[in-house]
């Protein structure tokens, strides 16, 4: 294998970019060991056709994001993911004017311009994420993650080390047959679910591909063993990039409603979300964003 060598990668985004919270949103589900946020950088392992690498994303002078990849082969083509990860291709006013249609929609908007909807590196793996994170705390989830990737990763050597990262994340070919419930402790049904998934990606290749349209993504993706609506829609929203998607059913979504008159139910927000399209997936950032900090509040 050839030695990795340092290709850097100058992005440009429309602001504002609230990077800040982007960053944040990450670190609290950051892989340990595939993934790190430190001092406003996020770094993580890659593994590409020309084998694994490093990369680390930090703001640029200007309207721009710097990339700085190490691989061992060239990393320019690279490009497009970065910019789906960071969603830079997104236009914070055509967004903004949309959801500020509704007036408590547009409260939130004000208080955080240049929100974003974090994208995935590897649809795979952010589909494996978010079947460990049904029915757990985000914590918990990357716990878990840890721990998977620990047990069936790619550990890696050099640089990459002393940048805190440990493996390069687990492809389907070491998950399709792997025991993932026994090494994680955790219900044989979300193990098999695991496997399911691998197995999928294996057969289709294109299962993580954008561009389906939002039912015809999730209606495949339910079609899996063990991804229900919530699971699919999250995977539509951050790793295929289907702007409009959103779990109505999550409960953080409902608890950031909640007002006076009591918490809506999910079909009440399945209709009051019908004045945030096609933009759905930036309210829910939005939202969770909202939940978050009045939960950070409470006594």
């Amino acid at each position: 294998m050839a030695a990795p060598h340092l290709t850097t990668l100058d992005l440009a985004y429309t602001p504002p970019f609230d990077w800040d919270w982007l960053c944040a949103y990450l670190a609290a589900r950051a892989i340990p060991g595939v993934e790190s946020v430190a001092d406003g950088r996020y770094a993580r392992t890659i593994r590409t056709g020309w084998g694994i690498g490093m990369l680390s994303v930090a703001p640029a002078a200007g309207d721009a994001l710097a990339a700085r990849i190490r691989l061992p082969g060239p990393a320019q083509d690279l490009a497009p993911r970065l910019a789906g990860l960071f969603d830079l291709a997104a236009d914070p006013a055509t967004i903004a004017a949309a959801l500020s249609a509704d007036p408590f929609m547009a409260g939130l908007v004000a208080a955080r311009p240049g929100l974003r909807v974090p994208g995935a590196w590897d649809g795979f793996e952010l589909a494996v994420r978010a079947i460990l994170g049904q029915q757990v705390s985000v914590a918990a989830a990357t716990r878990l993650a840890g721990r998977l990737v620990a047990a069936f990763g790619t550990p890696v050597v050099g640089e990459m080390q002393e940048a805190g990262l440990s493996h390069a994340f687990p492809g389907p070919e070491a998950l399709v047959e792997a025991d993932v419930a026994l090494a994680l402790n955790m219900p044989r049904t979300r193990g098999a679910a695991i496997q399911a998934l691998a197995a999928a990606a294996l057969a289709e290749p294109d299962l993580f591909a954008p561009g389906a349209g939002l039912a015809a993504s999730v209606e495949r993706l339910k079609r899996l063993r063990g991804i229900g609506d919530w699971t699919a829609q999250y995977i539509a929203m951050r790793a295929l990039r289907e702007a409009d998607a959103m779990p109505t059913g999550d409960i953080g979504l409902l608890r950031a409603l909640e007002d006076a008159a009591g918490r809506p139910s999910a079909r009440a927000l399945e209709m009051r979300s019908g004045a945030w399209r096609p933009w759905r997936a930036y309210a829910v950032m939005h939202l969770w964003a909202h939940d978050a900090a009045r939960s950070a509040v409470k006594p």
